[in-house]
């Protein structure tokens, strides 16, 4: 008998798709692969680029244990991403359900929420130190003149980060808003169809359809607001600059600050590092989380 050859496809149906992503490949080894596998090396160098580098292991990573600013500004951060990322979520699910609708004027409205997020974090930031300043800020000024008293919304460490917090979700809640917007429009109608003839009240069916179904786009959007919490670094830096004092010094800021400021390449690297696997395992619980869910269903 003759073997039969197994059939690997057309070139249409092999290699020209690998030709079409061969580009975005090219880009992401280049400007992520590599730089990591590059810091993951870095991190076990005592690098500097005035004196050189020398390679001491672990070194790096025991000082960063004993480090108590390492720790402090990591706590700023956890701080941070538990009230932004439910804050973020919920806010831009609350706006894509009026928004999901192909009634007159729904495309104005969108665009209204989306276009903070075309902004730079840095414009924004501008813009916000700007208006929310104590002595010459809009917002203080605006209170004077209804009798009210000024309140220090960047020089005081608690309105800081309820500024700063508040900021984000204004400039990102239309991007994630929009994904949802998406999941609701690929939803069929007649399940809400069914669900009314059933008798069931506009939040029973969003608590037994809408949300069961939008799961996957919920899953993304926690998982990518996670991860842009955690990398927070233009829109602090430029509103508050860390303070007053370090209230509002994050993680990404002490990177940089001991990398580039201090000289110190391989501490940094090897915080980077660290913030790379808490990352990572915050994305593999809430992945983990969602297969237990799919597991029990």
């Amino acid at each position: 008998m003759k073997s039969r050859q197994r059939s690997h496809g057309t070139f249409e149906q092999t290699r020209a798709p690998l030709l079409f992503l061969a580009p975005n490949l090219i880009i992401f080894s280049l400007f992520i692969i590599l730089p990591a596998i590059m810091g993951l090396r870095m991190s076990f160098f005592d690098w500097s680029i005035l004196d050189g580098s020398k390679y001491i292991g672990f070194k790096n990573f025991r000082d960063i244990l004993a480090d108590s600013m390492f720790w402090l500004t990591l706590k700023n951060t956890l701080i941070y991403v538990v009230a932004v990322v439910p804050l973020l979520s919920i806010s831009a699910l609350a706006l894509a359900l009026p928004l999901a609708g192909e009634g007159k004027g729904m495309g104005v409205f969108r665009a209204i929420y989306y276009v903070p997020t075309m902004l730079s974090m840095i414009i924004v930031g501008i813009a916000w130190r700007w208006l929310l300043g104590y002595d010459l800020g809009i917002i203080n000024y605006a209170i004077r003149l209804a009798g009210g008293k000024a309140v220090s919304w960047l020089t005081d460490g608690t309105m800081a980060n309820i500024s700063l917090i508040f900021v984000t979700v204004w400039t990102r809640v239309g991007y994630f808003m929009m994904m949802f917007i998406g999941g609701l429009q690929a939803i069929p109608k007649t399940y809400y169809e069914a669900a009314e003839m059933d008798g069931a009240g506009r939040f029973t069916r969003l608590r037994r359809i809408t949300i069961p179904l939008l799961k996957p786009i919920i899953l993304v959007v926690v998982v990518l607001s996670t991860i842009e919490a955690f990398k927070a670094y233009e829109l602090i830096f430029v509103m508050t600059q860390g303070g007053p004092g370090t209230s509002t010094k994050f993680l990404v800021q002490y990177i940089y600050q001991a990398a580039f400021e201090e000289d110190r390449m391989g501490y940094g690297a090897a915080m980077s590092v660290i913030l790379l696997v808490i990352i990572g395992i915050f994305t593999a619980i809430q992945f983990g989380a969602r297969r237990e869910e799919y597991t029990n269903e």
